[in-house]
């Protein structure tokens, strides 16, 4: 055979190689949303202010005219109230066409407001970090909602997601102002529990993502970046269909914030589609929630992590 030839053939095998590599190739979006006191709450209603009010029926049809416009492999939610209440809501959406077979609930030291996840995707893992603990005031005190960490195997490896919803600003105690100290507290809990897990995120697989009731500049989000001289995951961008950046509205005040957020390792910040995230403005938003819904979308492949 000429030497054009083995040419030609090496060139056909290389095309091959690589068409197959795109063929086993797969997509994963993961999604985060604080639902709003999907329970049983306080809560000012059409017919004045109620307590121990359950969320409002058209609030909640909404809600899944947006889940189902999110359209989200994994999709992890805040201020669940409970299993019960999450088994309602994958009922109605399944009854709706969207079905989430998978189901769970963190349950921690908040018993109102959980963190939680529907999934299409069967995990290999579920890891419920329910003690995780901080230092406060001198004080051993529970990281109020937990991590869960959940792992999803894929065409380019395991990938691990760590759902969070860290402290409000609301505080009572007047040496802790928007209880910033304790928000910092939990964040630093989190990063270390990732770090534990990871210790190496260069080569690690992983997201953070929920509500983290801080802006991007805030310390708790400075924390869950980095640890000294250690990258553990790059805050991606995020905006909506009109470029607005905002995911979170005070009504009371008409305020605008940014507090759900979508970090990624270095390790699988190539998978990341168009190098960011998505604030999702479609249908029933406006309505659903005093928060919008972050999405990702991660494509990987048997060869590694890879951005298109």
């Amino acid at each position: 055979m000429t030497g054009r030839g083995v040419s030609q053939r090496w060139w056909i095998l290389a095309v091959a190689l690589v068409l197959a590599a795109a063929g086993r190739a797969e997509t994963l979006t993961v999604a985060t949303y604080n639902v709003e006191n999907y329970g049983v709450a306080d809560r000012l209603t059409p017919e004045g202010y109620r307590e121990a009010y359950p969320k409002p029926e058209a609030e909640k049809r909404a809600l899944r005219a947006a889940i189902r416009g999110l359209d989200a492999d994994i999709l992890l939610l805040q201020e669940v109230g409970g299993a019960a209440y999450l088994e309602e809501l994958r009922r109605d959406l399944q009854a709706e066409g969207l079905d989430y077979p998978v189901a769970y609930v963190l349950e921690a030291d908040d018993k109102d407001r959980h963190v939680a996840v529907l999934s299409r995707r069967r995990f290999k893992a579920v890891v419920p970090h329910a003690d995780l603990a901080i230092r406060y005031f001198g004080a051993t005190t529970p990281v109020k909602r937990g991590l869960l960490e959940l792992t999803v195997a894929t065409a380019g490896g395991d990938v691990t997601l760590f759902g969070v919803h860290l402290k409000s600003q609301y505080t009572d105690r007047a040496d802790d102002p928007a209880s910033a100290q304790r928000r910092l507290a939990e964040a630093t809990a989190v990063r270390d529990a990732v770090l534990a897990r990871f210790p190496d995120p260069g080569s690690a697989r992983f997201l953070i993502l929920g509500d983290c009731n801080d802006g991007r500049t805030s310390q708790p989000l400075q924390r869950l970046r980095r640890r000294g001289r250690t990258e553990v995951a790059w805050l991606l961008p995020a905006a909506d269909s009109r470029g607005e950046t905002w995911t979170h509205a005070y009504r009371k005040q008409d305020k605008y914030s940014r507090l759900d957020h979508v970090l990624v390792s270095p390790g699988l910040r190539s998978a990341v589609r168009g190098g960011a995230a998505q604030i999702f403005d479609g249908a029933g938003v406006p309505e659903a929630s005093d928060h919008r819904p972050v999405r990702v979308a991660l494509v990987l492949d048997g060869t590694g992590a890879r951005q298109p």
